[in-house]
């Protein structure tokens, strides 16, 4: 059910809230952000953009298959160097970016970090800041474990989904 836009005690919204609101929705619509988040002071705004799944492409036509090439005859000489391994697949679980913006393991520059390889979180620990357009918002683990993995380097632009830490159960 829709709460009314005087809120449940029956007061009118603050004018200058509404228009830091709408302001607020063009720039999502100007920069096509699906989200933002606003903390100043004890006023937290959060705004989330839902948006339509992209229809799946068709699957390509399956192209007959040419028969496979005789064996070749083994000729000695210089074998090609062995491919790299595969990367180990991942385990554990991933700490994702709630937002786009920029990446700050440390809430200073002279600050140690939040979080480091072999620590063990809680989820209400801090792991780093995300900014963005002047608002540092600090981001909870949400899970417990150790880190396994920082993903992304200190000051670096990151994605709204994008894995930030990989954590290990423990």
């Amino acid at each position: 059910m829709a709460e009314s836009p005087t809120g449940s005690s029956g007061e009118q919204p603050d004018p200058d809230n509404v228009r830091r609101i709408h302001r607020l929705v063009r720039m999502m619509q100007q920069y096509d952000l699906t989200a933002i988040d606003l903390v100043e002071g004890a006023t937290k705004i959060r705004l989330r953009r839902r948006t339509e799944p992209a229809l799946p492409a068709p699957p390509p036509p399956h192209p007959a298959l040419p028969a496979p090439p005789p064996p070749a005859a083994t000729l000695p000489g210089p074998s090609a160097a062995p491919a790299p391994p595969a990367p180990a697949e991942a385990n554990g679980t991933f700490i994702e970016s709630p937002m786009v913006g920029t990446f700050y393991q440390s809430g200073s520059p002279d600050a140690p970090a939040f979080v480091a390889v072999g620590m063990t979180i809680r989820p209400e620990t801090t792991v780093c800041i995300i900014e963005a357009m002047k608002v540092f918002t600090e981001i909870p683990a949400g899970v417990s474990g150790k880190v396994a993995e920082i993903l992304v380097q200190d000051k670096q632009p990151v994605e709204f989904g994008q894995p930030l830490f990989r954590v290990e159960q423990g």
